[in-house]
């Protein structure tokens, strides 16, 4: 039983993975995260913001270094001749070298400071021993490789979305940066700018060699407001791009949660769409190999939506279909049942007529054998008229027909049959005078009132009365045949609608009818969304007058 679920497990999860409906879910439901993370991560906007504000900090920093030096480093310059003070002040290598590095270390950051004449006078970079640069390494971390993994997957996908982006959006070039051995102020414009008095001048430059970016502030050094050299402060952008990175891996991290919440709901959804549905179709197809019936269709009317809609549609409709065979079949065997009866007098009548030599007896049996035979090809014929109905009322598109003028026609036409059996054919019409209009085939209706009132003519006695009357009931037309004959036989009021039922006037020659107009006219009726009904009319004491047959059908408004 384990063994059994584990493996019905296993084929949905693999049926609902195989779907296409599922695909297509996971597409649409996973479109509009990935769009939105892809504009989320698109983070130039943000890393321009961090650029300013890195530049703003190196002023900052440039600004207190320039005041130490200023404070710290320099002195007055003696006339070698004269021994006489030079006006002015001049800044010290030595000192100004040691608050350069010193400060700068602090702030991790590059500083060179300019003389007057724009030699260089102090680089962090450079010691006693010449330049060198210190770099702070972070403490090693705990060791976690599960961690580092997710790190370093993040990391790359980080770097990939970067160069996605900047092929598809460039960013602009920036001037290039290359170290140079002795520099001078003249060689960087943000120096040149801050030895004129600039309060501040910036730039913003790609390495060429490490093709990182270098940000870089100049400030000029100030003693009572007399210029005595540049201070240029310069950084890379690691801090900037490590804060990007800090910021895409928060957002990678939770897109990755909401992507894996939405793939499953998505399976979710889709499990609760394509199961029901795979069972729907293999019940389907077993009906249509005729391996099963409409039972055998999953009932999922519960669930209240439109799976459900489509389960009960289709039980419902393997159940008509059903419902159809079986008619089929049973009409079938009725059509075999009644042909079978004049086949077996016409063959009776066949051998008797080839023994018997009185030509009385031969003309009997003649007149037998072309009644049978007269019977049979009524009966073909209603038959085939039956089989056909199905296809042609399914087909037919419905028109307005005028009832009042229909009936008034069928009336005038059985008064003359009505005549001929001295019964009198009354129709009352609608007592308003205006159209009673209804939907369908002028000429099936035609043929369900033609065969009510031949019927109601050939029960009803000499003398007697067939009424044909129509009046609107609301939004319904109500049509009503009486007769004036023997009624119905007690609890035959529905049998009389089935096929080949027949009860015919006590006196009639057998055979006449086949028994499939009334069956054919509820046909109709009911084709048409109406009803017809049959009754015994009785009088206070409960004697019959008569039958009465009734059908309604919808009406147009009057």
């Amino acid at each position: 039983m384990r063994v059994a679920s584990v493996r019905r497990r296993r084929a949905w999860s693999g049926t609902v993975l195989r779907s296409r409906l599922t695909r297509r879910i996971l597409a649409v439901n996973l479109l509009a995260p990935i769009l939105l993370v892809a504009g989320m991560l698109y983070l130039d906007d943000y890393r321009e913001t961090l650029t300013h504000a890195r530049l703003q900090a190196l002023r900052t920093e440039a600004d207190l270094i320039a005041a130490a030096v200023a404070e710290g480093s320099l002195t007055f310059e003696v006339h070698p001749e004269t021994r006489s003070l030079v006006p002015g002040h001049v800044i010290t290598p030595e000192l100004a070298g040691q608050i350069v590095r010193r400060l700068s270390d602090l702030a991790g950051v590059r500083a060179r400071l300019f003389g007057l004449s724009g030699d260089l006078v102090a680089d962090s970079r450079r010691g006693v021993a010449g330049q060198f640069q210190i770099s702070t390494l972070p403490p090693l971390p705990e060791p976690d490789p599960v961690g580092d993994w997710f790190d370093d997957a993040m990391a790359a996908v980080s770097g990939a979305l970067d160069r996605a982006y900047r092929f598809v959006l460039p960013r602009p070039e920036l001037p290039p940066y290359q170290e140079i051995p002795n520099p001078v102020a003249t060689d960087y414009a943000e120096a040149r700018a801050a030895l004129a008095g600039q309060a501040m001048a910036d730039a913003v430059r790609r390495d060429v060699n490490s093709d990182r970016v270098i940000l870089s502030v100049a400030v000029p050094v100030q003693y009572f407001k007399q210029v005595v050299g540049a201070l240029m402060v310069s950084s890379d952008d690691t801090t900037i791009e490590n804060d990007v990175l800090a910021l895409r891996l928060a957002i990678l991290e939770i897109f990755v949660a909401i992507l894996a919440l939405t793939v499953l709901l998505s399976l979710y959804l889709s499990g609760t769409l394509v199961r029901p549905l795979i069972r729907l179709a293999a019940a389907t197809e077993r009906v249509r190999h005729a391996r099963g019936d409409h039972r055998d269709i999953p009932d999922f009317s519960g669930r209240r939506d439109e799976v459900g809609e489509l389960s009960a549609a289709l039980i419902e409709m393997t159940a008509a279909l059903s419902a159809r065979m079986g008619a089929i079949e049973q009409f079938a065997a009725d059509v075999a049942h009644e042909i079978k009866n004049p086949l077996t007098s016409l063959r009776s009548a066949v051998e008797t007529v080839s023994r018997v030599t009185d030509p009385d007896q031969q003309r009997r049996l003649m007149s037998v054998i072309l009644d049978d035979v007269e019977r049979l090809n009524r009966l073909i014929s209603d038959i085939s008229d039956a089989s056909r109905l199905d296809a042609e009322l399914s087909r037919a598109q419905a028109e307005p027909v005028d009832l009042d003028r229909l009936l008034g026609a069928i009336a005038d036409v059985h008064t003359t049959t009505g005549a001929q059996h001295d019964v009198t054919v009354r129709y009352d019409g609608p007592e308003d005078q205006k159209p009673l209009i209804v939907q369908g085939m002028d000429s099936r209706l035609g043929q369900v009132f033609q065969n009510l009132l031949t019927n109601a003519i050939s029960f009803s006695p000499e003398g007697g009365t067939v009424t044909l009357r129509v009046r609107r009931d609301r939004t319904y037309a109500v049509v009503t045949v009486d007769d004036d004959g023997p009624g119905l036989p007690a609890g035959k009021e529905t049998a009389i609608f089935n096929r080949f039922y027949s009860e015919r006037p006590k006196g009639e020659k057998f055979g006449t009818h086949s028994g499939l107009g009334l069956s054919i006219s509820k046909q109709i009726v009911d084709s048409h969304r109406g009803m017809i009904r049959a009754e015994t009319r009785t009088d206070d004491d409960g004697n019959p007058l008569g039958a009465r047959f009734t059908v309604i059908l919808p009406a147009g408004p009057g």
